[in-house]
């Protein structure tokens, strides 16, 4: 059985290293794992609870419920902006955790990793990705971590799909999600 995992990255930017990061996740999957870039999150508007009601919820907030609640699991990928959470992945965060105790990430397994341009490679972000995604009723999968120090240099001239070690540890951690997310055979 394959295991769909959702990829969201918490840039918007065309040339972002996460987004490339999350292209090399996709192209590096193991047997038995997809993972789906959700296209879209630039449409999504801040949460606001006032435009959350059924019937009126805009369009590309429905989108991304859909997409997370027909996946098995998550993929974040977290670049850090002023030492924390970008405001676009917060926000993808807030309208999944809606309705509150059924949203789209209850009881659903989440790993976060990321690239970033600093000497620790966006490990704040992540950090708080992880405990906003937890408290938004996902599993998080605290063991699962990558943080790529010194994006802008490390893939100046190669893509991250194209580097030997980041496409062994994505592979990896792809792995590890597809465990965690594939059904329990009786």
């Amino acid at each position: 059985m394959s295991v769909r995992i959702l990829a969201l990255v918490g840039s918007l930017r065309a040339g972002s290293h996460n987004r490339q990061l999350a292209e090399a996740a996709a192209k590096h999957a193991p047997e038995g794992a997809e993972v789906v870039l959700f296209e879209g999150l630039a449409d999504v508007p801040f949460y606001n609870e006032d435009i959350d009601v059924e019937g009126n919820v805009p369009a590309a907030a429905v989108a991304l419920r859909e997409a997370a609640a027909s996946a098995d699991a998550l993929l974040l990928f977290s670049p850090e902006y002023n030492g924390t959470v970008t405001a676009v992945l917060k926000n993808a965060i807030d309208w999944l955790s809606r309705p509150y105790g059924a949203g789209a990430l209850t009881d659903k397994p989440v790993a976060v990793v990321g690239t970033a341009y600093g000497q620790f490679g966006g490990v704040w972000a992540q950090d708080e990705t992880r405990k906003a995604v937890g408290i938004a009723g996902a599993k998080v999968l605290e063991g699962v971590k990558l943080s790529i120090p010194g994006s802008v240099v490390r893939f100046a001239e190669t893509h991250p799909a194209d580097d030997a070690e980041v496409a062994a540890q994505l592979t990896e951690i792809v792995g590890l999600i597809h465990g965690e997310a594939a059904p329990a055979v009786a």
